[in-house]
């Protein structure tokens, strides 16, 4: 595992941020780590820079990086860029890349149905992810089902509204859930 996966875990909720005005909640709160759901090739530094100045783990979500391919060299390029901590991506090659240059990775998955919850262990067995994030994160027995067949430690997230969802998350086996709801930060 990643050196940096156990500091993503210190706190049990991650930040999740598309906005300035989300990063600068987030920044503010208890949370260890930012995943970074929108930027471009001109501002991913800069906010990657500022999630680094408040003493946080920027884990950057290349597929939204506008501006950037879905071939591995975008890795590369987003590396010598800004140095962020890891990467989230849907695209097991990237993942792949990322994890050999170093990064902490997520493997970012939408169950969506039975389909997609079978390919999932095909698709971490070829990235080989530090972590899976499934979405949404509302779905306990699919946590339970994931983490039983998988040795990579889930991350529950989309549509996670309330300290239930988030309690519940936890309960069925998740190691963390992002989410973009700043009430939801600080407990």
């Amino acid at each position: 595992m990643h050196p940096l996966a156990e500091t993503l875990l210190d706190e049990p909720v991650i930040a999740a941020v598309k906005t300035d005005e989300a990063l600068t909640a987030a920044l503010a709160s208890p949370c260890s780590a930012v995943f970074l759901l929108a930027s471009t090739l001109l501002t991913v530094d800069g906010l990657v820079h500022r999630i680094h100045d408040a003493g946080k783990l920027a884990v950057v979500h290349i597929d939204l990086v506008d501006g950037l391919s879905s071939r591995e060299i975008a890795v590369d390029s987003l590396n010598a860029l800004c140095h962020p901590d890891g990467i989230i991506s849907t695209r097991p090659t990237l993942i792949r890349r990322a994890r050999h240059r170093g990064l902490l990775t997520v493997q970012r998955a939408f169950i969506l149905d039975s389909l997609s919850l079978t390919s999932l262990s095909g698709q971490l067995e070829q990235g080989k992810p530090d972590f899976v994030e499934i979405l949404p994160g509302i779905m306990p027995r699919v946590i339970v089902e994931i983490s039983a067949r998988t040795q990579v430690p889930v991350i529950a997230g989309g549509l996670l509204r309330d300290k239930a969802d988030v309690m519940a998350a936890m309960r069925a086996g998740a190691a963390a859930v992002s989410t973009s709801a700043p009430s939801l930060w600080d407990i």
